[in-house]
């Protein structure tokens, strides 16, 4: 695909991995719109946009409202979903609020409603890509609900993309990434990054851009679907 001329939807796309992508799909000549269910994180994406980005607040879980927003931006080239859903869960399972764990899966769910109520507006060249996670396939003790939900969504992706041929839907798997997603700041942040990617065979936390840039691939390589292509630093590996 090439994406000069295109237009795109990414939900999730003022902040983190969604904003690298609206960023780098704005370079690559494509009109994009940007959506978010947070309204500071629009006013701070539109400092940081040019011209060819205008923007949406939107809740992945408002299916009304994301009925509403497919229909009036049809039609559209691509449609990238970033959006966490909300927060998750962690800690050990056996000690776990269960509603914290089912919670986790805001994220699914959020995927899910895009990709079956914004799919119908696609071309039949057209590009979906979602994002999972590392501990999708390597969990450590205390991610069970981050890792179960990430694997659901790969699996989601490669169930739905004989369904949705000539269309293509793929999934990029991020690891430690230094995004907004982790709350820490000043030095209590470089020591938590540091201490996350310590094992990894790439000892430090990803950009945003680096994965935006597999995001990117995704959407132009028109030889893949049900794929999943990993920026994780080798954290896959022993």
């Amino acid at each position: 695909m090439d994406i000069n001329g295109r237009k795109a939807i990414v939900l999730g796309g003022t902040s983190g991995i969604g904003l690298a992508a609206t960023r780098q799909l704005e370079t690559a000549g494509a009109s994009v719109v940007a959506c978010s269910r947070s309204g500071s994180n629009l006013e701070s994406a539109k400092e940081q946009t040019g011209s060819n980005v205008s923007f949406r607040q939107v809740d992945v879980l408002d299916r009304a409202g994301l009925a509403d927003l497919f229909e009036e931006e049809a039609p559209f080239d691509i449609l990238v979903n970033g959006a966490t859903g909300g927060a998750r869960a962690s800690g050990p399972f056996l000690e776990m609020d269960l509603d914290g764990f089912q919670g986790s899966f805001r994220k699914l769910w959020g995927y899910t409603n895009s990709v079956r109520l914004g799919t119908q507006y696609l071309p039949e060249d057209g590009a979906i890509v979602l994002v999972s996670g590392y501990p999708a396939r390597k969990s450590n003790p205390g991610s069970s609900a981050i890792s179960t939900v990430g694997n659901a969504v790969e699996g989601f992706v490669r169930a739905i993309a004989p369904e949705i041929v000539p269309r293509r839907i793929n999934v990029v798997c991020p690891g430690v990434i230094d995004t907004p997603m982790f709350p820490q700041e000043g030095e209590n942040r470089d020591v938590f990054l540091q201490r996350a990617t310590s094992r990894m065979l790439i000892p430090r936390a990803g950009t945003a851009d680096e994965v935006a840039s597999a995001i990117i691939f995704l959407i132009q390589n028109d030889y893949m679907t049900g794929s999943t292509i990993d920026v994780e630093g080798g954290a896959l590996l022993p």
